[in-house]
Parts: C-alpha cells; structure tokens; sequence
C-alpha cells in the first residue's frame, strides 16, 4: 500500500502565488507585500513563506533583492532583443497591426462572452477614465488609458497565453516601439474617432455581444494602422524633401 504524502505547505504557497502570476492577478514588475505581512494574509509561517518564494525565485517567477521581492519580468529576455529589431523598422509596424488585428478581434469576442461583472465592471471605469483624459487633452495620459482598456479586454477574454504575451507586447508599444503614439493622437480629428472606437469596443464587451465586439476591435485596429501609415508616409517624404533640400552639401562647389 503507497503511502499518501501530504504536499509541504511550501509547495502549497508556491502554488499559489504562481496561479495567481499566471492568472495575471499579480503581474511582472509588481513587488509583493512585506514578508511578515505576507505571511499573515496567509496564515503560515515565515519559513514556509521565504521557501515557497524561493522556489519561484529558482523558476524565474520571482525575483528577490534587498528592496524586496517582486514578480519577475519573465517575458523580458525575449522581447529586450525583439525591441532592438523592431526599432523604427516600417515593416516591423506593418506586421504587428497584422498580428494585433488576429489578437483584438478574438480577445474581444472571448471577452464579450466570458467577462465576470467584476470585469465589466472595470471597462465601464476604463472607459469613463478615458472620456477624462479626452476631455483634458493630454495625449500622454490617452494613450496610457487606451493601453489599459485593451489590457482589461484581454484580462476578461481569460486566455493566459494572450494576455501574457499581449502584457509583454504592450511595453513594447509604450516604448514607441512600433509608432510614435503622441504623433498618432496630434493627428487631426484621430482622438475623437479613437476615443468612439474604444468605447465602441468596451460597451460591446459589457453587453455581451461578441459579433458587434470582434467587428470594433477589427475596425479599430485597421483605423490605427491605416494612420500610423499615413503617418510614416508623411513623415518619409518629409525627410526625402530635406535630403533635397541639402543635396548640395554632397556636391563640388
């Protein structure tokens, strides 16, 4: 007869802190409470805490230093490499709208059918943070809660994997990695539209309907694409027209 083993309580904090960091309730970068304050939250001992985080730590989920211990930024290694590639390449850009525009019309759909009132919830208050900010035309802090409404989009659709790479992916977008985001909110009459097409998006969410919520986020993200082009189109004629207009610094007087 096998012996039934019962898991060490620091298996078991493991687990769970792991479940939460791949339900993306904890997210990378994060610092985690206090060790005391941690361990009474979940009433076991600091031993068994400082174990189970040591665990993620060796794993690579967490990361300790003497500030404290913080979720790790697992995805980092992969997508610091990937940002230097991308940098300011055209073709880069071109092939990220193709990839979100996969992404976005099914997240949307998932989460129209999947998202908890807990989540709708959160969009409605997205989406009132964003008439905000567009009503104070700050282009900084539209673009930051125009990230957040997809972040929380992704979070309802719950599917881990595309809410993780998304995560990582969103970085890189707040990193003007692929297009500068405050030319696309100085271009005429593109708030007003990104403002509709977001809440477009978000009410669609909340009322469940997934057909009217994948066709907002496909229309948002080819009305993104089509600008930021326009954008890079302006912005290369402009540079050729200054090369002319210096052409004579390459010439014999």
């Amino acid at each position: 007869m096998l012996a039934v083993r019962t898991p060490k309580i620091a298996d078991a904090i493991a687990a769970h802190i792991e479940k939460l960091i791949l339900e993306g309730t904890l997210r990378p970068g994060e610092k985690l409470a206090p060790e005391r304050e941690l361990a009474q939250k979940l009433d076991v001992s600091r031993p068994s805490l400082r174990e189970g985080i040591d665990k993620l730590a060796r794993r690579g989920l967490l990361k300790s230093s003497k500030s404290g211990t913080y979720v790790a930024q697992f995805l980092s290694p992969i997508m610091a490499p990937l940002a230097n590639l991308y940098r300011d390449n055209e073709q880069a850009s071109a092939d990220y709208f193709e990839f979100r525009l996969c992404v976005e019309a099914r997240a949307a759909r998932d989460a129209a059918e999947r998202a908890t009132e807990v989540e709708r919830k959160a969009i409605r208050a997205a989406i009132d943070e964003m008439r905000k900010a567009h009503k104070l035309e700050d282009s900084t802090q539209e673009a930051e809660a125009d990230v957040n409404l997809h972040m929380l989009v992704y979070e309802a659709g719950h599917n881990f994997v595309v809410l993780h790479v998304m995560r990582a992916m969103s970085e890189l977008l707040r990193n003007n990695i692929f297009f500068n985001r405050k030319n696309l909110y100085r271009e005429a009459g593109v708030r007003e539209k990104l403002l509709c097409q977001h809440i477009e998006i978000g009410e669609a969410v909340i009322a469940g309907d997934p057909d009217r919520a994948e066709k907002a986020a496909s229309d948002h993200i080819r009305f993104v694409f089509g600008t930021v082009a326009k954008i890079q189109r302006a912005n290369t004629r402009l540079k050729t027209s200054l090369m002319r207009a210096k052409r004579t610094d390459f010439l014999a007087n």
